[in-house]
């Protein structure tokens, strides 16, 4: 019996997080489509704006640290280029490039949301992303607002994948 209620449960922390998945997978796909058709209001429907430039502008001060090239300049110029940056690289028309990484042309067919769906896989804090293989690494971060909206928030892939033209 105990067996039993523990398969059941198993099943029902499956099931929500598939529910959470599939939920997850409609603005997933409404961010692919923004960036396909370079939409910017669509785009900033679907993202958060100021947590995904504020993990850009962090990841690029701190590359900037690491070039022992630049030295002390680096400290006092990155910030300043970071921010700049920051807001340039959040566009679609910046994502696209991550977008054809993961198969998303202007040509393609953006797949439904049980097909995203198995793309995404839950975080232990609550968040899903996206990952290029079944296991692999986060590359998009999805956070659910208080609206009930999911939106980018966190970009873990390659900052060379974005561009500033698409």
């Amino acid at each position: 019996m105990r067996s039993i209620f523990l398969s059941l449960m198993a099943f029902a922390l499956a099931c929500c997080a598939s529910v959470e998945k599939l939920d997850a997978a409609n603005d997933v796909h409404a961010l692919l489509i923004s960036i396909r058709d370079n939409d910017q209001a669509a785009f900033d429907a679907h993202v958060d704006r100021a947590a995904l430039k504020t993990e850009i502008e962090a990841r690029l001060v701190a590359e900037a640290a690491k070039d022992n090239r630049l030295g002390g300049l680096a400290s006092i110029l990155a910030p300043g280029l970071a921010e700049f940056a920051g807001e340039a690289l959040v566009q679609p028309s910046a994502f696209r490039m991550v977008a054809e990484r993961y198969g998303y042309t202007p040509q393609t067919k953006i797949p439904g949301r049980v097909v995203i769906s198995q793309a995404l896989k839950t975080m232990p804090d609550g968040r899903v992303c996206a990952t290029r293989q079944k296991e692999g690494p986060c590359l998009l971060i999805f956070t659910k607002g208080a609206d009930d909206r999911w939106r980018l928030s966190g970009f873990e892939g390659d900052l060379a994948e974005l561009r500033l033209k698409g």
